[in-house]
């Protein structure tokens, strides 16, 4: 088997800096990703956007572009549409690329996978054309597609941005529901002084809700009782607002409620984790450079928490980093020097985290939707489901899987485990951190038996 010093899987802006740092410290490096080209989800396509395209999605997204060619001419071996699908905890990571397998160890990986949108689970969330915020994103950055006569609905700065862009793109939104709570500014105000130390955050955000307001797009906060209306497909959304039930006919319903890590690989591997209650989600347990209680492993970026593209570049180098000096490939004086830069500068990038957190909660009735909410859509299991196993004597979302399959389908449980936690611990009255999440098992992604057994032939001749 071949092997080499550093494996990153994922190319967002923190696997992208991981390579390009470790290959700079002349550690043998390998990046693995499942899309065409790099940039992972924010700088999806950057390296070969058009340029109307590049016009819609903003000055932030090509900004990508440096990443992208720095990477390109870093030295890391960069092998794209490479879909990993099991990671082992002393190195060794297995991938399918072309309908064969593939297998690889490294000193050390770290894991860049970054972050998935928070589950919404609202009635007529499983209708078509309805999909997530980010989901439209993919479309518009891949292929030029635009949802047209959409509702935009939920919480967050990702939101705004959409709704930006659809505006240029010509497709405005039909409206933009915000489900942000009244009394959520008077929250956030608490820690107004961290987000006065990322006042650019704050004047981008003013910018785009002023083209916004010039687009003419209504904008209606505090939305709740959010709900799709459709037979056979999407075709009004219904909420309240201000004591007023409120009914906008359209054709796509775009739903956001923020963003939470990409545990799926983490959990498999076994490593701790911890509930943050600030984001409400788990996070893998890392000390200050990335490094898990594997100390083989690392998780840089999202992945780790959610900080935004900024701050996952400099989280991707001090993992970086530290790997380097773990391998001797860096001096203890080097590394401290460059590592207190690295920290302070993503200590500012993170500073208006815990206000973005408070404004933006995620709502209550998406946390513990009503009970004939679907919340498993692989396996359509309900919310009253779910609080119906608790009362027969499920704690945790790992048995609601002999329950009744929640969390057993395709996509396992990435778009239903925090809800389910959220429910338990409510329906028992137990600690999230108590209550915990589902047993993750490899693999991460379907394969076949086909490219396990091409694997053989791959390692026989040693080809990685």
């Amino acid at each position: 088997m071949q092997s080499c010093d550093l494996i990153v899987v994922g190319a967002g802006p923190a696997g992208m800096a991981a390579a390009i740092r470790s290959a700079e410290l002349g550690m043998t490096t390998v990046i693995l990703d499942e899309q065409e080209g790099p940039g992972g989800q924010i700088y999806r396509a950057v390296s070969s956007v058009p340029k109307r395209r590049a016009e819609i999605l903003g000055k932030d997204y090509l900004a990508g572009s440096e990443l992208t060619d720095t990477l390109a001419n870093s030295g890391a071996r960069h092998l794209n549409q490479a879909t990993v699908w099991r990671i082992e905890a002393d190195g060794t990571v297995a991938w399918s690329k072309d309908g064969a397998g593939r297998c690889m160890r490294g000193k050390c990986v770290v894991i860049a996978t970054g972050a998935l949108e928070r589950p919404m689970p609202i009635p007529g969330w499983t209708l078509p054309g309805v999909m997530t915020a980010g989901a439209a994103q993919i479309l518009l950055k891949q292929s030029g597609v635009t949802p047209q006569q959409a509702v935009i609905a939920g919480a967050g700065p990702l939101l705004y941005l959409l709704a930006q862009q659809l505006v240029r793109a010509g497709q405005p939104p039909l409206a933009l529901v915000e489900t942000r709570a009244p009394g959520a500014l008077a929250l956030a105000a608490r820690h107004l002084a961290g987000a006065l130390r990322g006042w650019r955050y704050l004047v981008k955000g003013s910018g785009m809700l002023a083209e916004i307001r010039r687009a003419g797009v209504p904008r209606y906060t505090g939305g709740t009782a959010l709900q799709v209306e459709g037979d056979e497909a999407a075709q009004a959304f219904i909420f309240e607002h201000r004591g007023r039930r409120r009914r906008v006919e359209c054709r796509h319903v775009l739903l956001h409620q923020g963003v939470v890590p990409n545990i799926q690989a983490t959990r498999a591997l076994g490593v701790e984790h911890v509930w943050d209650p600030a984001q409400r989600c788990f996070t893998p347990r890392l000390d200050p450079w990335g490094r898990t209680s594997n100390p083989a492993i690392y998780v840089a970026g999202d992945g780790g928490g959610i900080g935004g593209a900024h701050a996952a570049e400099h989280a991707g180098r001090l993992a970086a980093l530290s790997v380097g000096l773990a391998l001797g490939a860096l001096p203890q004086a080097d590394f401290d020097r460059e590592s207190q830069t690295l920290r302070a500068a993503l200590q500012r990038e993170l500073a208006i985290r815990p206000f973005l957190d408070a404004l933006y909660a995620p709502m209550p009735e998406i946390l513990r939707p009503a009970d004939d909410t679907v919340v498993c859509r692989c396996e359509e299991v309900t919310a009253g489901d779910i609080r119906r196993y608790s009362s027969a004597g499920c704690i945790g979302p790992n048995q609601t899987k002999a329950f009744g399959r929640c969390g057993m389908g395709p996509c396992q449980g990435r778009y239903c485990g925090l809800t389910v936690t959220e429910i338990l611990a409510n329906a028992n009255g137990m600690a999230h951190q108590d209550t915990g999440y589902y047993r993750i098992r490899m693999p991460l992604k379907p394969v076949t038996l086909g490219e396990m057994a091409a694997m053989v032939s791959v390692l026989e001749g040693q080809d990685a």
